[in-house]
Order: structure tokens, then C-alpha cells, then sequence
């Protein structure tokens, strides 16, 4: 089976290898008129050859029906178009069947081949019909005008359709790459808009963990040491009213300074980096790193730089007055970092402290910090508590989170993170930081 261009439709609604009722229908009239024509025809090629009418006719319907296989068939079409030009029938479906054929999705060299000779075959029966006509005297003209004749009709009967048939087959090919061309950039818009939506619910999935994140480390320290000393307040509440005012001062302060952080936090959320949240909010998913780093930003003092390597003597002070005995050696030669290494290394020491105030309360604990050549290195490690009951007294709840927050810090910067228990019955949290982060 021969192509012609509109069979290649997948989804097809007509009967046998049309695929369109209209199409079908299209063929069928082109073949009763090509039939009719033939079968006219006919009866002159009976007189001529010396055979009965009905043979002519007959013979003429049947030669001029195979047009309806034009479509399935081209080939066939036209070989049956040539053979009948002798007998000076089948102009229609000459002119149908090389229409069709150059249509096609057929080799150019077969459809010049075939068309030359269906060109051929009426030049010569133009010919010899035109020189017999001038013979006779059935013309008016002289014999100098009968190649002009024949060379004109021949290619007024095969050009015309040839160069149709090529034009439509042509547009038709054109079309059928620009639509398969649409289909294929709509198949890679859909893609890239899968894609985009993923990288956005992924980016979400990030801010969220951030956010999570940067709430749990700014909020979560402080408040679980005014849960430490909230239980210390209870203890001596009776026994020494002095340290319970002096307990009491500490846990306002704490509460003051928690939801001073937790305000300004909320404030990042809601405006980007310090925008008025009437004027320009920001959605949680376009917040990013900048809000990250914004709310790591927002500490003690409104407005202030963030959490630094200067403020851990500030911070264990804060331990320390909570009952924890905590140490602090610094080897090598203390310098500026880049501020988000500064602060991951700060936010490493406070989770580390938050989690011995939770899981470890009054044991003594050492912090640990070395300045590097290329490198920040910081160890928190606590002895066992000398009261192993003590942290399930003060009913600190842990989220499970700490740990795993503190290794995301680290490993963003391109750092190394351990923890884990010590031998010694305490447990140790060691981050190594590259200094330009």
C-alpha cells in the first residue's frame, strides 16, 4: 500500500483503507464519472477495433472504475491510465490518477518516471490522431501545426496535475511538521512544567525544612532554659526566696528575649529581608536562603548582625547561670569568618548546650573551639549527669530534631559532623567547617 498523505492519521472512521467517510465517498463519484467517460468512450474503441458496442462499454466502466483504488494504488491507477490512452479514453482519471500520484509519498524518481510516460504516450496519440485528422481532411489546419498540437495537449493534460499533485503533497508534508513539531514543544512545555513544578514543591519541601530549622535553633534554646530554670525556681521557691527572685528575673528575661526572636523571625517570614508586610510580602516558597540567613539574623538586639563566634562567651554564660558547669578553650588564633560560617558555628554550640540542658541536666560540659588554617573546627562533649533522673524531672521535650539539623548546617557549608556517645557514659558533638564556608 501506497500512501498519500492523509493515511498516515492514526484514528481513521472510513470503511477499507480510507479514512474518512468523505474521502471515500470523493473516490467513489471520481470513479462513477471516470466510468461513465470510459464507457462512452468505449463505444468509438469498439467501432475502431471492429468489436460490438456492449464490449466497448463494458470494457471502457471496468477500465475507468480503477480509479476508485487512486488512493491505495496510485501506481496501478496510472499504468491503467497509459495502457487505455491508445484507445483515446481515461482522460479524468489520467489527470486524477498522476494528481494522486504526485501526492504522494512515493520516490520522485518514480513519480517522473510514470509521469513522463503517461506524457509520452499522450504526446503520441495526440499525434497520430491529429496527422490522421489532417489526412482526412477533418481538420482545417496544416500538418506544420500538428507537433505543436500534440505537444500541447500532452502537456496541458499531465502537467498541470503533476505540478498540483507536488504542490499539495508538499504543503501537506509542511503541515504535518509543523503539527508534529507543535506536539513535540508541547510535549516539552508539559515536561518543563512537570520539572518546574517539582523544583518548586522541592524548593517548598527546603524553605519549610529552613524555616523549621532556623525556628528550632533561635526559639528552642532559650526556652528550654527557662524550663531549667523554671524547675530550679520551683526547688527553691521556699528554701532561699533571694535565688528564687534572682530565678525568676532570669526566666522573664529569657521569655522576653524568646519572643523577641520569635517576633522578628515571623517578621522575616512575612516581608523577605526587612519589608513592610502591608507594602510587599513575600510567599513562603520564594523566601530561600535569603530568609534563612535573615532569620539566623534575627537575634538579642533588633536590627543587629547575627549570632558570631564573639557571642559564645554570652551564650555559656546563659548555661551557666542555668546550673550547667561549662569550660570554654579556644586554640589558635581567633579571626573574622564569613558571617554564615560564624553562625553555623555559634547555632552547632547553642543546639549542642540545648540538648545537654534536655537530656544531660547538670553535667559538666566543655566546649571546644580551634581556629584553623583552613578550617574551624568546634567540640561540645558532657560528662554523664550526675543525676541521671534530673532531665526527666525538668520534662524538656525533645523533637528529635537537633542533631539532624545541625549536621544539614554543616554539611551545607561543605563541613563535616559527628555525634555520638563517649566511652565515658557522656556524648559528643564535633563539626569541622571550611573558613571560607
Amino acid at each position: 500500500m501506497t500512501t498519500t498523505g492523509e493515511d498516515r492519521i492514526t484514528a481513521g472512521t472510513g470503511p477499507w483503507w480510507w479514512v474518512r467517510w468523505r474521502s471515500a465517498w470523493l473516490d467513489g463519484g471520481l470513479a462513477v464519472a471516470s466510468a461513465v467517460e470510459c464507457g462512452f468512450e468505449g463505444v468509438q474503441f469498439a467501432g475502431d477495433a471492429g468489436l460490438a458496442d456492449p464490449v466497448g462499454v463494458v470494457f471502457g466502466v471496468l477500465a475507468g472504475s480503477v480509479l476508485l483504488l487512486r488512493r491505495r494504488w496510485p501506481i496501478a491507477v496510472v499504468l491503467v491510465s497509459i495502457a487505455i490512452t491508445p484507445a483515446a479514453m481515461g482522460f479524468l482519471m489520467g489527470i486524477v490518477a498522476l494528481y494522486t500520484l504526485a501526492a504522494s509519498e512515493l520516490p520522485r524518481r518514480i513519480i517522473g518516471a510514470l509521469a513522463s510516460m503517461s506524457m509520452v504516450g499522450v504526446l503520441i496519440v495526440s499525434y497520430v490522431r491529429a496527422h490522421q485528422g489532417v489526412v482526412r481532411g477533418d481538420v482545417a489546419f496544416g500538418e506544420w501545426a500538428v507537433p505543436f498540437l500534440s505537444l500541447t495537449t500532452s502537456l496541458g493534460l499531465t502537467a498541470p496535475p503533476i505540478l498540483l499533485g507536488l504542490y499539495v503533497g508538499a504543503r501537506r508534508r509542511l503541515m504535518e511538521s509543523l503539527r508534529e513539531r507543535a506536539d513535540s514543544l508541547e510535549r516539552e512545555l508539559q515536561l518543563l512544567a512537570e520539572r518546574a513544578e517539582e523544583r518548586a514543591e522541592w524548593a517548598r519541601n527546603e524553605e519549610r525544612t529552613r524555616i523549621a530549622r532556623e525556628m528550632h535553633d533561635v526559639v528552642a534554646h532559650r526556652v528550654s532554659l527557662m524550663v531549667v530554670h523554671a524547675a530550679a525556681l520551683q526547688a527553691v521557691a521556699r528554701k532561699d526566696p533571694e535565688k528564687a527572685v534572682k530565678n525568676a528575673a532570669l526566666v522573664g528575661d529569657m521569655g522576653r528575649q524568646a519572643l523577641t526572636e520569635l517576633r522578628e523571625m515571623l517578621g522575616v517570614l512575612r516581608t523577605g529581608d526587612g519589608l513592610s508586610p502591608r507594602t510587599q510580602p513575600v510567599p513562603l516558597a520564594a523566601v530561600g536562603a535569603a530568609a534563612a540567613a535573615a532569620a539566623s539574623r534575627a537575634v538579642d538586639d533588633e536590627g543587629g548582625d547575627g549570632p558570631c563566634l564573639a557571642d559564645l562567651d554570652e551564650l555559656l554564660g546563659q548555661s551557666a547561670a542555668a546550673g550547667m558547669a561549662v569550660d570554654l578553650s579556644v586554640d589558635g588564633d581567633s579571626r573574622a569568618y564569613a558571617p554564615e560560617v560564624e553562625q553555623t558555628a555559634y547555632r552547632v554550640v547553642q543546639e549542642a548546650l540545648t540538648n545537654v540542658h534536655k537530656h544531660a541536666a547538670g553535667a559538666k560540659t566543655h566546649v571546644r573551639l580551634a581556629h584553623r588554617s583552613a578550617e574551624i573546627a568546634m567540640q561540645v562533649e558532657n560528662e554523664p549527669p550526675p543525676e541521671p533522673e534530673a532531665a526527666s524531672d525538668a520534662r524538656l521535650p525533645s523533637g528529635g530534631n537537633g542533631l539532624v539539623g545541625m549536621k544539614e548546617r554543616v554539611a551545607a557549608l561543605g563541613g563535616v559532623f559527628v555525634s555520638g556517645p563517649t566511652d565515658a557514659g557522656g556524648f559528643r558533638v564535633s563539626a569541622v567547617i571550611p573558613a571560607e564556608g
